[in-house]
């Protein structure tokens, strides 16, 4: 880090107390990570791991940062920050409550090159769980980045899948897995009320929107569109 002995000498701790809160930073990280399915964990988690024996305001941005360093120099992982978005409902009050640290929350991408990771760390035994979260996401792109539950289901029971299957050989409670990907940050889910009733929504949460894996939608949407129209042609 630029100037990172200049920086440190503001928070008058050793740099055994720092490399000490750096690597339970790291620990929480990658712990947290496995535990919880890689859902995104907050910056105010890591704050208090930092805060809650040092009172220095500026101290947890130090440690954040020299983690994500080693995280990316040391274990190939980047720490990337994701803003939080907001649905798009009638119910703005109560999340415009929400701060700018309660916003901010943080994942961790591995920088291997793609062959390298698939060949060497990807995990055979969720690959699934990934093939569908590209086709669940991209079901909602193409609607438009917004989709109501019930067109959802529709799409999802044309290629098998039941809201009221929680048997399935493969994923197992399907909705479940869905409200997965809820807690994960690909998507979020609003309601809308009126003059029918309340219409339950799901929409593109940060983790979709974010720039690598929204390219990665794209890009397998196009490859699914060139195969359809390739099948045409034959025929």
């Amino acid at each position: 880090m630029a100037n990172s002995g200049e920086d440190f000498s503001q928070f008058d701790i050793s740099i055994e107390e720092k490399d000490k809160l750096v690597a339970e930073v790291i620990r929480y990280i990658l712990f947290k990570t496995h535990q919880n399915s890689g859902c995104p964990i907050k910056r105010e988690e890591l704050s208090q791991l930092i805060t809650k024996n040092y009172r220095q305001r500026s101290l947890p941005a130090y440690v954040i940062n020299e983690a994500k360093d080693k995280l990316s120099t040391i274990f190939g992982y980047e720490l990337r920050e994701l803003q939080r978005s907001r649905p798009a409902s009638t119910n703005q009050a109560r999340l415009s409550q929400q701060s700018g640290a309660d916003a901010k929350s943080y994942v961790i991408i591995s920088q291997l090159p793609a062959e390298v990771y698939k060949k060497y760390v990807e995990d055979v035994n969720t690959s699934h769980l990934t093939g569908f979260t590209f086709v669940v996401i991209s079901i909602v792109h193409l609607a438009g980045g917004k989709i109501a539950e019930e067109n959802l289901w529709h799409h999802l029971k044309r290629m098998g899948l039941h809201e009221t299957d929680e048997n399935h050989p493969v994923l197992g409670n399907v909705k479940q897995v869905v409200e997965t990907l809820v807690q994960q940050r690909y998507l979020q889910k609003g309601k809308v009320s009126g003059p029918e009733g309340t219409t339950l929504f799901y929409e593109l949460a940060e983790r979709a929107l974010d720039g690598p894996v929204s390219e990665k939608i794209k890009q397998y949407i196009s490859q699914i569109v060139k195969k359809d129209f390739a099948t045409v042609d034959i025929v």
